[in-house]
Formats: C-alpha cells, structure tokens, sequence
C-alpha cells in the first residue's frame, strides 16, 4: 500500500509518500513545496494543488493522509491552513484516492507513542522507522511522512479489528 501523507501549510506543505511491502515501512519520495509569501495567495494555493497533483499522477498512491489542524496563532494563519489543506484534500478528490485526517496529537502518538512529542522526536522516529540513512532537512516532510505512518498504523489495526464486532 502506497499512502502520500500531507502536511499541509501555506508557505510550506510537506508530502512524503511511504509504502508498506511485507511489514516494512519504506519512503518512497518526500519533499517540501515553497510558496513565496510575496506572490499572490491564490498563486500559491495552485502551486500546492499542481504539484501535489503531479505527485499523485506519477506515484499513483492508494491514499491520501492529510494532517487535520487544531489550533493556529492567529485566525488569517488558520485560514490561510485551511486553504491549503483545502486544496490538498481538493487535489486527492480529484485524483480519485481516498482520504484521510488525522490529528497532530493522533499523529504524534502513532509515530512516537506520545502525544506531546517534539518536532525533533517525530523527526528522529520518522528517520528511524523508515530506516533513512540521511537525516530529514525539511520538518514539512517530516511531518508529512509521520502523517503517512500514522495511516499505515491505522490501517493495519482496521484491519487487524476487523470483523472483531468494534
């Protein structure tokens, strides 16, 4: 199973796809898309949807994990994520991929076991989980591909509960 995590934001949105082969974990691509705060909010809203469009056309993943948001600082930022996640979820639709949200704090427990996590130990864990021998630059991918983990946990307790009567 092929799932593309997304962390979404507007000047940077994390992706990294993670595949799961016999009960191995591995990263398949990751990477940050870079808006320019100086360009036109609807420009960098479509750079987001394009590139993550193009993502979904090569690597033609079966998921879409996408990082839900809780808080932001001020309400022009929550709206600005809001968007961003918007096209994120708008570009997965139209791909025909199924989606999921999950929470930081749902996120940050599959990965680390705690929900309180650090940036730096999702980091660390996402590194070792996958088993990357460089450590991640960016913390958008990073915690892109902790969104895409988190799926793949989910998905296996799903189907380990499965028909358990839950």
């Amino acid at each position: 199973m092929l799932v593309l995590g997304v962390d979404p934001g507007a000047s940077a949105t994390g992706y990294g796809m993670v595949a799961r082969s016999d009960g191995v974990l591995r990263a398949v691509e990751y990477g940050s898309i870079i808006t320019t705060p100086s360009d036109p909010f609807p420009s960098r809203l479509q750079q987001i949807f394009s590139r993550l469009a193009e993502l979904i056309r090569c690597y033609q993943p079966e998921w879409a994990a996408i990082e839900s948001l809780i808080f932001a600082k001020n309400v022009q930022s929550a709206f600005k994520l809001g968007q961003a996640r918007g096209v994120a979820i708008l570009a997965a639709a139209q791909s025909g991929l199924a989606i999921a949200e999950y929470t930081p704090l749902q996120v940050k427990s599959a990965v680390t076991g705690y929900g309180a996590a650090g940036k730096r130990q999702v980091q660390q864990m996402v590194e070792s989980l996958l088993g990357l021998e460089e450590p991640l630059c960016s913390s958008d991918a990073a915690d892109a591909l902790a969104v895409a983990i988190c799926h793949h946990h989910s998905a296996k307790l799903l189907h380990l509960t499965k028909g358990r009567g839950r």
